[in-house]
């Protein structure tokens, strides 16, 4: 592959077209995060059959997350530790410019880009559209296992970025708004295909995550930043805490409002399925 000179700078969202004339770049490393919840392997298939040239495979649970322990939720926030370990044997160092992709809404890709930056990591984007959009352009795709050079990457992450189960109730009376990612049918506990309890977190506010794309490509940083006003009020950025059923495409939220020039929300990290863990732990629906 041709060695690409120059510089990128990207830290929300990247577009295909943009994307495709920075391929091979020396300090770009990308990460193909396609999945699926009911069949774990499929998106390590698909990468393993055709992927952007260079991409690396990002496993949601056994890259994106930790090791399961009580209350983390299904997809546990992984230790500092061992993330740094993994993105140095991918080839990342903290200049590396960083996008990931999925197949298309991001809502994976967000988990990545979530996990970098609250581990001080700025350059990272999500590719906007992903798979879909990139394929449908006929830009460059191939099956070739990239080489990758190990690095060393240690760091930690931002702690007040991050809450647990346990933090809840007293950032919801301290006027936070906990804003819950999943689809409203889910949060009213009208269905729950996943966890073993339906129902939302009294005091929780739904947006589904779906409500920032547009055609399968993020609406307009003016037009979400007007949507995320109107949904919060006077409340700051940094007052709003961002969850789903396991702290997965919250981080979605979190992508979006940063892209719109509302940086600084947070994330609850074992969400939902964290929260049911503890059987006295209230449980609304609506």
């Amino acid at each position: 592959m041709t060695t690409v000179t120059g510089h990128s700078d990207w830290t929300t969202l990247v577009d295909a077209e943009a994307l495709a004339v920075r391929l091979g770049a020396a300090d770009l490393r990308l990460f193909d995060c396609r999945f699926a919840l009911n069949d774990v392997g499929a998106g390590e298939a698909a990468w393993r059959e055709a992927h952007l040239p260079g991409a690396q495979y990002a496993h949601l649970d056994r890259d994106l997350s930790g090791p399961h322990r009580h209350g983390a939720g299904r997809h546990p926030w992984p230790d500092a530790d061992a993330f740094g370990a993994w993105l140095g044997r991918c080839g990342v160092t903290p200049e590396t410019q960083v996008v990931a992709y999925d197949g298309g809404d991001g809502a994976y890709a967000a988990r990545l880009w979530f996990l970098l930056r609250a581990f001080g990591h700025r350059r990272v984007a999500v590719l906007d559209g992903g798979w879909a959009r990139w394929t449908a352009l006929g830009l460059p795709i191939d099956a070739e296992l990239p080489a990758i050079r190990a690095t060393t990457y240690s760091g930690g992450f931002d702690r007040s970025l991050l809450f647990d189960a346990g933090e809840i109730a007293a950032r919801l009376q301290a006027g936070d708004a906990l804003v819950d990612a999943r689809a409203g049918e889910r949060y009213r506990g009208e269905i729950e295909p996943i966890d073993r309890v339906a129902g939302h977190v009294p005091g929780a506010i739904n947006r589904p995550y779906a409500m920032n794309l547009d055609a399968g490509r993020f609406k307009p940083a003016a037009r979400l930043a007007e949507e995320f006003a109107g949904l919060l009020g006077d409340r700051s950025p940094q007052q709003v805490i961002a969850m789903c059923g396991s702290g997965v495409t919250a981080c979605h939220h979190l992508l979006a409002m940063t892209h719109a020039g509302l940086p600084g929300a947070r994330l609850f990290t074992g969400s939902w399925s964290g929260w049911i863990e503890d059987p006295s732990r209230p449980v609304a629906t609506v």
